[in-house]
């Protein structure tokens, strides 16, 4: 009798998603994308970037430095449109995506007046999950020196990509890989979690 091999099931719902991610993480477009991603996350899109990038980390983790570097590059030029928007356009498209995004104007002001006195906060908050807008639209309404602002954005978000995420995945990728598949369902609602109390320190705190 012979025994004939069933199928494999194909991965429904969120598995689903992530197989596809990592399918086409090493695409031709995938760097583009991501440069798009980290671009505008910087500036006034409300996911992180990092649904796209750590995927694309796990599937080509040789290259990971390399992919760090990239989105910390794009996600600084971004930066400079966000300080743009806060500097010259604050009474019309910086007032109008804070709206939209669910940020109290008062919270920017808050930030406003602590860049004004301590631009090195740029630094303790870009690399932590307040939304990175917020740092760059609040240091251009403050008027912090643009040259310091490019390099404090500079270093927050290497060590955010490069530093912690690539070296991560370069150290610990495999496990954590096989980890995250086990158990993906978890993973995303502890990720979300962090997005939401992210947004939530920004707004409240």
């Amino acid at each position: 009798m012979t025994i004939i091999d069933q199928p494999a099931k194909k991965p429904r719902g969120l598995r689903a998603v992530y197989a596809w991610m990592l399918a086409n993480a090493g695409g031709k477009n995938a760097w583009a994308l991501v440069a798009v991603f980290a671009f505008a996350e910087a500036c006034f899109f409300p996911i992180p970037a990092d649904v796209m990038v750590l995927p694309m980390m796990l599937a080509d983790r040789k290259r990971v430095f390399r992919l760090g570097a990239w989105v910390a590059f794009w996600s600084v030029a971004g930066g400079m449109l966000g300080y743009a928007i806060g500097a010259l356009f604050w009474e019309t498209a910086g007032q109008w995506l804070i709206h939209a995004l669910h940020i109290p104007l008062a919270k920017v002001e808050y930030y406003r007046a602590e860049y004004s006195q301590n631009a090195y906060y740029i630094m303790l908050q870009g690399a932590t999950p307040i939304p990175y807008k917020l740092v760059t639209i609040a240091s251009g309404l403050a008027g912090v020196s643009f040259p310091l602002f490019m390099l404090y954005s500079a270093i927050t978000r290497s060590i955010r990509y490069i530093v912690i995420e690539a070296m991560l995945v370069y150290f610990f990728g495999e496990r954590a890989q096989a980890l995250l598949e086990k158990y993906l369902e978890v993973a995303l609602i502890a990720f979300l979690a962090v997005v939401v109390l992210g947004i939530a320190a920004a707004i409240y705190l």
